[in-house]
This record gives C-alpha cells, structure tokens and sequence, in this order.
C-alpha cells in the first residue's frame, strides 16, 4: 500500500508538473501569438495609408475643379476670335469700296476740303484785254478753256476727261484742243512741248523776269512749258504746260488757264481747273534743279490758224 500511495504521489506530482508545463506553454503561446497580432493590427493601421488614397482621390476631385478654367479660357478663345475677327474684315472692307468711289465725287466737294479751300477762278472773255480781236480759232479754244474753268474740276492726276471729275495739266491740254479739232496733240506735256518744237514756233525762255525781251512774242492760245515742277525721269524733262490767255483787264497781269495742284490766281491758291497767275518761277533755293519749277518757254499751237 506504501508503494501505492508512493507512485500515486509521484504520478500526481508529475502530472501537475505536466499540467504546469503545458499552462505554461499555452502562456507562452499566448504570449507570442498576441504579440504578432497586434503588430498585425498595426500594421493595418499603418497600411490604412487608406485615408491617404481618399485625401489623393479629393486632391484628384479638387484638380478637377481647376479644369473648368480652362474651359473659360477656351470660351474666351471661342469669343474672342468669332466675334472680332469676323467683323473686323467687314469693317476694314466696308471702307475700301468708299475710296474708290471718291475720286469722282471728291472735286465736286473740293472747296471746302482743307488746303483746297480756294474755289476755282473763271473769267469771261470779256474780263481779258483785246480778247475780240484775237483771231476766231483762238477765241474759240480760249472760250472753250474758260467754259472749264466754270465746272468746278478738279486736278486728277492720269485723267484726261472732265467725266472724272477732273483732269491732270497736260490732260486739260489734251482734251481742250483735241475738242476743237487738233486730233494729233500728245497726251503729256513733254510729248506736248516735242509737238511744238517740231512745229517751228517755240520760243525759249532763260530770263526770270516778267518784262523781258523773251516774252515779247508771247500771243494769247500759245501753249505754255515748265520743267521741275515734280520730280520725274523723262526726256525731254517737261512736268507742265498750261495756255496763255492775255492780260487781265482789272489787274493788267498775264493769266492763263489750264489745271494745276497748287498754282495761284490773285494770291490765292487753287487745285484743279481754273484761271492762274502766269509768273515765272525765282531762282530754286536748292541746288537739285529737278524739284525746282523752271519756266522753259512757249509756243503756237502746230497748225493754228493765225486769221
């Protein structure tokens, strides 16, 4: 029985050491499994980066917001090129049409434009001295000129036809006499001044003096020939030529008729067709001849009729 109860003691004590160890070990167990978990958790936690995807898929929202400027800059793109663009061309166009029809209307409105305030100076045939003793063809040519003046013309450079509006110097020229049965007459003046020389009767010029000897044979209808009145390359270098109507019985000045751009009458200066003082132009103050205005001298008409 001793040994009995001596192996039962043994035995119990050796299942309580076992029950013992194996409490122990499930602490320990427990102790270590925990452990992981919570770094588990943790690490959960800081994998919950989560609501750092939610602040980027805002921040993704909120750039979107930003987007919508774009789109009022492209409107304002889409407004900015319709509208103007589209009517700045028709207001640019609108106008192109208008000086193109100005020049018609334009010497009809010359007087009470700027510089050429002046209207245009006319005489009758009476106002010039001995004009009913001139011969019939020349009286016929200069009341014809005078007629002209009467039409308020303008100067128009390159036109030879009143239905213009107005004609240039050597276009005055050509369409008075062509008018009155001188169908050879050249178109401008230096071909005018060649068609002169050619016919015998020119008479040079070289004084600047109103009463000198060169201008003693100087006869009402005789056509009249300047050099340098604009710059121009041509030969012979003739820039104007007008016709010589007498002397003025008010005044007693040498006048004359044809169409000009800034020659005066009575002191005053006029543009267009008109009567003007005929002097001959100062010395130039400049060394450069070509734009310096040069009586060249005057001459009959090739094939006027002295009776």
């Amino acid at each position: 029985m001793k040994w009995l109860l001596i192996f039962a003691m043994l035995f119990g004590t050796l299942c309580a050491a076992e029950a013992a160890e194996e409490s122990l070990g499930t602490k320990i167990k427990k102790v270590f499994e925990p452990s992981p978990t919570p770094t588990r958790k943790h690490r959960k936690k800081k994998a919950t980066p989560t609501p750092s995807p939610t602040a980027e898929r805002k921040q993704k929202k909120v750039s979107p917001t930003p987007s919508p400027t774009p789109k009022s800059k492209s409107k304002r793109k889409k407004a900015s090129p319709t509208p103007t663009p589209t009517e700045s061309p028709a207001a640019t166009e609108t106008p192109s049409p208008s000086p193109a029809e100005k020049p018609t209307p334009s010497p009809s409105e010359r007087p009470a434009s700027g510089k050429k305030g002046w209207p245009n100076a006319s005489l009758s045939p009476e106002e010039i001295e001995d004009s009913n003793s001139y011969p019939p063809k020349v009286r016929q040519i200069i009341d014809a000129g005078l007629a002209l003046t009467k039409q308020n013309l303008g100067y128009t450079y390159g036109s030879a036809d009143p239905a213009n509006g107005g004609m240039d110097c050597s276009g005055f020229i050509y369409y008075l006499l062509r008018q009155n049965g001188f169908p050879d007459v050249p178109r401008d003046s230096s071909q005018q001044y060649v068609w002169v020389r050619k016919g015998g009767n020119f008479k040079a010029v070289v004084s600047r003096k109103e009463d000198s000897f060169e201008l003693d044979d100087l006869k009402p209808g005789d056509l009249l020939f300047w050099r340098g009145t604009y710059n121009i390359d041509r030969d012979p270098p003739i820039t104007h030529s007008m016709i010589y109507l007498g002397r003025e019985k008010r005044t007693n000045k040498r006048v004359m008729v044809g169409s000009s751009d800034g020659r005066t009458y009575d002191g005053k200066q006029r543009w267009g067709v008109s009567v003007f003082d005929f002097k001959l132009p100062p010395p130039p103050k400049s060394g450069d001849a070509k734009i310096s205005p040069v009586f060249v001298g005057y001459g009959r008409i090739p094939g006027l009729s002295e009776d």
